[in-house]
């Protein structure tokens, strides 16, 4: 789903150590179009965000829905009605243009992706921050706990789930998670690490069997792309950001504009903050 990852000319894909570069350094590049791919393992020690971009007329609504669902939707920032800038995320913060890429929902259903939506905010666009798992990876890997999808350069594997999320208004729908595979005995420890970052999703919701949170293919993921599951380990679910696009896509609302999966929002808020 997510647009071809481009590059720069020069010495690879970054003329700097992306897992180091301050956010707006990595925030001015994708502003530029020179990066549309995921923004895993960049700017560790700073939270990164989902993004939904909404009507005013569903924003209370889609408000409520994220207040009741706080594992998948952990909300850390809110736009002021028709206002590009969040400022308490980024002082130099654009929405249209600072995430790799987005994607556009027209009537619930995808009309394609985007380097940026300048075109497609509105006077009336309310947008809203979720905080996301990719910002705890760096206490993971500082943990010695495995990533397989950062080895093998790929997006985080993410699945629709029977687990029900509490509505609001027109949102509802199952919850979606990203899973990441690992021996039992790092399981323990991730699901220790990931419960001190409430604001970007917690602890897992869910470890082992995939077919008891209703995925019957743990190798065909809904958004993102496979990795290898090898033996000895299990797969553990965390709440997935991508969880209000799946509401959003049920809705049926005329305009949403959201990031694509894996290409997130980078914000000067640091993890240990959230």
């Amino acid at each position: 789903m997510a647009l071809q990852e481009t590059a720069g000319e020069g010495a690879g894909p970054f003329p700097f150590d992306a897992a180091t570069a301050e956010p707006a350094q990595l925030r001015r590049l994708f502003r530029s179009g020179a990066w549309r791919g995921t923004t895993a393992n960049m700017a560790n020690g700073y939270t990164q965000g989902n993004l939904a971009i909404l009507p005013q007329e569903h924003a209370l609504d889609f408000a409520r829905y994220c207040q009741r669902n706080p594992a998948p939707c952990p909300l850390i920032g809110m736009s002021d009605t028709g206002d590009p800038r969040i400022p308490d995320l980024g002082a130099d913060l654009d929405i249209r243009t600072d995430l790799p890429s987005y994607n556009i929902y027209r009537d619930g259903r995808i009309e394609g992706s985007a380097t940026d939506i300048l075109e497609f905010w509105r006077d009336d666009s309310v947008a809203f921050v979720l905080g996301c798992s990719l910002s705890f990876e760096e206490a993971l890997m500082q943990a010695g706990v495995p990533l397989r999808h950062i080895e093998t350069g790929r997006t985080t594997p993410m699945y629709r789930t029977s687990i029900e999320t509490v509505p609001a208004g027109p949102f509802g729908g199952g919850m979606v998670v990203s899973m990441r595979p690992m021996p039992a005995r790092d399981a323990i420890r991730a699901s220790a690490v990931t419960a001190r970052f409430p604001h970007t999703h917690g602890m897992p919701v869910h470890l082992g069997d995939p077919a008891a949170i209703g995925i019957a293919d743990i190798d065909s993921p809904d958004w993102g792309e496979s990795v290898p599951i090898h033996a000895g380990e299990i797969p553990v679910f965390w709440a997935c950001g991508v969880t209000p696009q799946n509401a959003i896509r049920q809705a049926g609302i005329p305009l949403v504009l959201t990031h694509t999966p894996g290409s997130m929002l980078i914000s000067d808020i640091p993890s240990s903050v959230c």
